[in-house]
């Protein structure tokens, strides 16, 4: 691995590490508003990184995926999950799901703000701005989808747990065994082609409408 693949690598980690921080700033301000204030104490409604790192998701396994050659096609990763006292929420189970898609949402958000920020890097003639901004954006809503997989400690296992009527007993036994399921399930290659469909798809809509 050459200079140039390692400096490019490390952006891609700190794009990824900065995407995951407002991700879970989202969960955490969701939460905050929903009405419960643990992650506040806990001083996770922050854009600080360093909060919000877990040793697996946002270190070991990206640094696996970007420097191991053969690891892996695309970066992904998770944050450590921001806490949440369900008790403390004004509605259950209408607030558990806003507070679990407020995450992914920042991520869309936050897409759409960058293919804005491409649209001035055409503007300027400015091609490394374009490129930079689409690669993130691009990083941005795979985690999105990445994030939608129902799967402990992924956001799209709240909504099945509200969906299916799932006691938290029940949630807490699976998640358990949340972190290696996830690994499992990335090397399915229908599920991988799925999150590229889904990423690239909507990169592309996003391109359109800004006309980038």
């Amino acid at each position: 691995m050459d200079t140039n693949q390692i400096a490019d690598g490390l952006i891609q980690y700190l794009m990824l590490v900065g995407l995951l921080t407002f991700h879970e700033f989202g969960h955490a301000w969701a939460a905050m508003k929903c009405g419960d204030d643990t992650a506040k104490m806990m001083g996770r409604v922050s854009l600080n990184p360093i909060v919000h790192i877990d040793p697996v998701g946002t270190v070991l396994l990206p640094l696996v995926m970007i420097f191991v050659p053969g690891a892996g096609k695309f970066l992904i990763g998770w944050a450590k999950p921001v806490p949440v006292n369900i008790n403390n929420l004004r509605h259950k189970n209408r607030d558990d799901i806003i507070v679990t898609m407020a995450g992914p949402a920042m991520n869309v958000i936050l897409a759409a703000g960058l293919m804005g920020l491409a649209k001035i890097g055409v503007l300027a003639h400015s091609e490394q701005m374009v490129d930079v901004c689409i690669q993130a954006a691009a990083l941005s809503l795979l985690l999105c989808f990445f994030n939608l997989i129902p799967i402990p400690p992924l956001d799209g296992s709240h909504v099945l747990r509200v969906v299916t009527g799932m006691t938290w007993e029940t949630y807490l036994r699976f998640a358990q065994f949340g972190f290696i399921a996830v690994i499992l399930v990335l090397q399915i290659p229908f599920v991988r082609d799925a999150l590229h469909f889904a990423t690239l798809g909507t990169l592309g809509l996003m391109a359109w409408i800004f006309h980038v």
